[in-house]
């Protein structure tokens, strides 16, 4: 680490603490050319992957645009701020643990629709709507009996 007054190459830890959520280092340093000190913070970076949507186009991930797609879901749906918060977590751990360098949108759009099926059922017709594009009433016929509940099923049959 270069010393930031005097541009020396070398530099001396003189103290070491790790900070009280434990997400990063904190670093006493000390110049061997100028004997002043300074402090660094160690943090560990993620790198996300790249997501590469259907028209070959690449950008980065982004959670915001995540949570933009739950909220126009779950307009006007009884579910908590929590359950959405936890629900783009597990989304984007999700695609940090595959492990890639670049993810395709589509595959995204997958885990965003198995997150709305357990939040809530209407959310997830909805987004199916647009994220399979919906062409006509058949289409919300089949999503509708797809997450309808196996007793429900059976009762309409009878």
């Amino acid at each position: 680490m270069k010393c930031p007054f005097c541009k020396h190459p070398v530099t001396q830890v003189v103290d070491t603490r790790e900070s009280d959520e434990g997400d990063s280092i904190r670093r006493r340093r000390r110049c061997v050319s100028c004997d002043k000190r300074f402090t660094t913070y160690e943090i560990v970076e993620l790198r996300m992957p790249q997501v590469v949507k259907q028209n070959g186009m690449r950008s980065e991930f982004d959670p915001d645009k995540l949570r933009t797609s739950f909220k126009r879901a779950l307009h006007k749906r009884p579910v908590s701020t929590e359950m959405v918060d936890a629900a783009i977590d597990h989304v984007t751990q999700k695609v940090f643990a595959f492990g890639e360098r670049e993810i395709g949108s589509r595959q995204i759009g997958e885990l965003v629709m198995k997150e709305l099926l357990k939040l809530d059922k209407v959310a997830y017709i909805r987004f199916a709507s647009v994220y399979k594009s919906f062409q006509d009433v058949d289409d919300f016929t089949d999503a509708v009996d797809a997450v309808r509940k196996p007793s429900a099923r059976r009762r309409k049959t009878d």
